[in-house]
């Protein structure tokens, strides 16, 4: 016979000993678990990231906390990150930013380079305009620059010595436009070939490297002399006067053309060195 409960119910209907045991666990709800499982799975990703980096990986959950077996392992096979959970994002490092003053002087230091680089090429390109360099230059071109134009401009000398001592002057400080355009354009490759150069400004550059005293040389030629000139055509001799501090240059014939300047037409080689003057009684 059933033995029966106080209250009357069979023993078929006892409940299960212990189901109503204090400190039993009531059953986790599926979401629960679900968003459990999706934080573990952040936190493997974020171990994953940082030991790739070098860094210290993220500490394990609390060990206390109940853990949902994982639905797929922490990383694959492959070496692959795992998967980051939905809801779930990283967030990059904010980059640190120069601060404001060194961003400052470097814009600073910028503009100056600039400005100065931007005043060279101005100034190579204005020194180069006004002062043209003679090379690449024909004779013919120096002596259109030298002199060239005297029948319409009074750019020669207006005495035949001084034309003269213009050449030597000119020779003595490396100008070539001014040293043969004092003579007509033949006489300019003459007068090269005659001292053994190329042309006119191979020559006024070679003659310069031989002058030891450039006052000497250019003052060797007097711009006048007291006597009355033999005509409007005649030879004046450089050995006639002793040049010092340079190369005697020869004999140049000189010519007055219009505007009452002198031209110097011709030239020919002297002895050298000179012969020595005749003693004076």
């Amino acid at each position: 016979m059933a033995e029966q409960r106080d209250d009357g119910k069979p023993g078929s209907d006892i409940e299960p000993a212990g189901s109503n045991l204090p400190g039993s666990q009531p059953p986790m709800d599926p979401a629960q678990l679900e968003q459990f499982r999706q934080f573990q799975q952040f936190q493997d990703y974020l171990r994953f990231t940082q030991s790739q980096q070098g860094n210290q990986p993220a500490p394990a959950p609390d060990a206390g906390m109940v853990q949902a077996p994982p639905s797929q392992p922490a990383t694959q096979q492959s070496g692959q990150p795992p998967a980051i959970p939905p809801g779930y994002q990283l967030v990059p490092a904010e980059r640190r930013r120069a601060p404001r003053w060194l961003s400052w002087l470097g814009k600073k230091v910028i503009a100056w380079v600039l400005a100065i680089v931007i005043l060279g090429v101005a100034g190579t390109w204005l020194y180069n305009h006004f002062f043209p360099s003679d090379a690449g230059k024909t004779s013919a071109q120096l002596a259109q620059e030298g002199g060239g134009k005297y029948q319409t401009n009074h750019i020669l000398s207006t005495s035949p010595y001084e034309a003269v001592r213009e050449v030597y002057d000119a020779i003595a400080q490396n100008l070539v436009p001014q040293a043969c355009g004092r003579m007509d354009e033949p006489i300019q490759q003459k007068f090269a070939q005659d001292l053994g150069y190329a042309d006119c400004q191979v020559a006024v550059h070679e003659l310069n490297r031989k002058v030891t005293n450039k006052n000497k040389y250019a003052e060797s030629m007097p711009s006048s002399v007291s006597e009355p000139y033999p005509g409007d055509r005649f030879t004046i001799s450089s050995c006639q006067f002793g040049i010092e501090g340079g190369p005697a240059l020869g004999a140049f014939t000189v010519a007055k053309v219009p505007k009452g300047q002198w031209l110097i037409v011709e030239h020919t080689n002297e002895p050298t060195p000179c012969p020595a003057a005749p003693p004076t009684s």
